[in-house]
């Protein structure tokens, strides 16, 4: 388990710029900065998605695709959203998947719906039924292997909340996967259920997550690295849930984000490439 380093502060032994000394000036870049990051960031993206279809069970579901430039084949990934749905937050990590050289696949497992306050999206999650979920996630799983430019033996699975939890669910139910990244989505720790683990896993979590204690998240690296998988969790000490979004005004935090994305390209590209 790695705790990750506090964020850096400016040290008291390099003079500050002189327009720094401006209190006022200092309030409104510390406003303004992450808004501008956020929009400089969303402006980079090349990859763009397009709607596609399959079956899952008796039903046809939706879902967004991205792919790279160029014939490939590229390893595969599905991308699982949070409790609000497929939103565009997701779509953008997608799109940001893609641009590193993957096939990603953002599913929708609300059938459409996507919320917009805590409330509804609490209402949205629980009324998924799980066997249709897990079918959801296989369905998706067969759909990457069909494609063209899909390498069929390196496909992994990514989500956050309560898609980190389902990231999971496609280790447990998919023995080929090929890598798995669960950001603060629950977690399984009865033995019999993480036998079935073949994929090495990345697990981020949030030191002041009340909803995933610490406890249950060293019992689970434990009880992986005893069975000899390959497991690697990385904790936050300042961070509560959902951090990684920029849309969780109160929870988001920037540094931390921007090093937990860091370490799942280097995760992905050491399992996937």
């Amino acid at each position: 388990m790695t705790v990750a380093p506090a964020s850096r502060r400016l040290s008291g032994g390099r003079p500050r710029p002189p327009c720094l000394n401006d209190y006022k000036l200092r309030g409104f870049i510390m406003k303004t900065l992450p808004a501008l990051i956020l929009c400089f960031v969303l402006s980079s993206f090349a990859a763009t998605g397009k709607s596609v279809s399959y079956k899952s069970g008796d039903e046809t579901v939706q879902a967004m695709l991205y792919a790279p430039d160029g014939k490939g084949p590229f390893p595969g990934i599905i991308v699982i959203h949070e409790y609000w749905g497929l939103n565009d937050w997701v779509k953008e990590q997608a799109s940001k998947l893609a641009d590193q050289g993957y096939v990603a696949l953002a599913i929708d497992l609300y059938r459409g719906k996507v919320a917009t306050t805590p409330d509804e999206a609490h209402e949205i999650m629980r009324g998924v039924p799980e066997d249709r979920a897990k079918r959801d996630l296989h369905a998706a799983f067969e759909f990457l292997k069909s494609q063209a430019n899909v390498k069929k033996d390196r496909i992994a699975s990514i989500g956050w909340c309560m898609g980190g939890g389902y990231s999971l669910d496609v280790a447990l139910q998919e023995p080929t996967l090929a890598a798995d990244v669960i950001n603060y989505g629950h977690l399984a720790v009865d033995a019999e259920s993480l036998k079935k683990i073949n994929a090495p896993i990345l697990g981020i979590f949030g030191g002041k997550d009340r909803g995933i204690p610490v406890e249950d998240v060293k019992k689970f690296e434990q009880q992986l690295k005893q069975m000899g998988k390959k497991v690697e969790i990385i904790i936050y000490p300042d961070a509560g849930h959902a951090f990684e979004n920029p849309n969780n005004k109160d929870g988001y935090r920037a540094d931390d984000a921007a090093d937990a994305w860091k370490r799942t390209v280097e995760f992905l590209k050491r399992t996937l490439k």
